[in-house]
């Protein structure tokens, strides 16, 4: 059939149809050697309206191409990652729109989006988070999350693709929600995170580090840690971190080979020994930690930690009382320090009901 009856039966524009033939997305069966007009089989159409659902769902083109040569249940992951992205792009342009109201209104400060912090209070919990993109990088990959269910950073690299896998992983968490299995219901969630990195793995390099704190039941929360974001808490005055650095420096501090107060100055402090990629073979440490009211719980990328000391961090989170007010002067002691790096920060109060 013609290219114009083929493009009317498809719901698709002739122009439409040229270039996916010149990116190769659907070729077409017979083009006349004198005019160059295109004819199509009925056969494709089929492989024409899925590419058309594909782009109406936003997909780039190029992860159309390589979706539409992977076998269906492969593909089906792919467009439930993407998926999963769309949820997490939603929720923030709720919380961010929850913002804009609140201060339109003279109401009191919501939950925080990218750049902005807020405290929430959920069923024993009270939360801020902020991002920044620091005082050197123009662009910011980092992401923070702080919600009931779940408190989350995430530090993509360098790039689009690094952006988009840091959000895509967070966004994946969202939906947590315990049941009675735990474990099947953690396992679930981190097939969830891998999927999502996965699927923005079209728009380059997709690697994000992630820390996460899940509730689990109100007197434990588990941690999901993969790269050199970190968890820390702040019980009766001391302050302890959760999660160990997937990176180089680190490795040489177990081992022995450097001290840890070397690690902060050597040139490969931020090479990554594990993180979660396109390729899915790196998995995050999983661990169970009691919860105590009056605990503080911090969440951070390097963009905060490798410029302010443990000793400045525990004394913020021991004398700033508010949320909202501790992530800002966390922030404001890593701009202080030169902000090289972009900043995430997540932090939690555990509040007796």
């Amino acid at each position: 059939m013609t290219i114009g009856t083929f493009a009317r039966m498809a719901q698709l524009s002739p122009k439409a149809l040229r270039l996916y033939d010149e990116l190769g997305l659907l070729t077409p069966a017979a083009v006349d050697s004198h005019s160059g007009y295109r004819y199509y089989r009925p056969a494709q159409l089929e492989r024409a309206r899925l590419i058309s659902l594909l782009r109406r769902l936003g997909l780039p083109l190029a992860a159309i191409g390589a979706v539409l040569d992977l076998p269906p249940r492969e593909a089906a992951a792919v467009v439930e990652a993407h998926r999963t992205h769309l949820a997490a792009q939603t929720a923030e342009r709720e919380r961010l729109a929850a913002l804009v109201i609140d201060q339109l209104t003279g109401g009191h400060r919501a939950p925080a989006g990218p750049g902005a912090s807020g405290t929430e209070s959920a069923a024993g919990l009270r939360y801020a988070s902020r991002t920044s993109p620091g005082l050197v990088r123009r662009t910011n990959e980092d992401v923070a999350y702080a919600g009931p269910h779940v408190l989350a950073v995430a530090d993509g690299v360098s790039g689009p693709a690094g952006r988009a896998a840091s959000t895509a992983a967070v966004g994946a968490l969202l939906g947590w929600r315990p049941t009675g299995a735990v474990l099947e219901s953690l396992a679930a969630t981190v097939r969830s995170v891998q999927q999502a990195v996965r699927g923005v793995a079209a728009q380059g390099e997709a690697v994000t580090t992630l820390t996460a704190l899940l509730r689990a039941g109100t007197d434990r929360v588990v941690v999901v840690h993969i790269g050199d974001t970190r968890a820390y808490v702040l019980r009766r005055g001391t302050l302890v971190q959760l999660t160990r650095d997937h990176t180089r420096v680190q490795s040489l501090v177990d081992e022995g080979v450097l001290a840890p107060e070397e690690a902060a100055a050597h040139p490969e402090r931020a090479l990554l020994t594990r993180a979660l990629t396109a390729s899915g073979h790196d998995l995050p440490d999983v661990s169970t930690h009691d919860v105590v009211p009056g605990d503080r719980y911090l969440l951070a990328s390097d963009g905060l930690t490798a410029v302010v000391p443990t000793s400045g961090l525990r004394d913020m989170l021991a004398t700033v009382t508010e949320p909202h007010d501790a992530v800002d002067a966390l922030v404001a002691a890593a701009h202080e320090a030169g902000a090289p790096d972009n900043i995430a920060c997540v932090i939690a109060d555990v509040v007796t009901p």
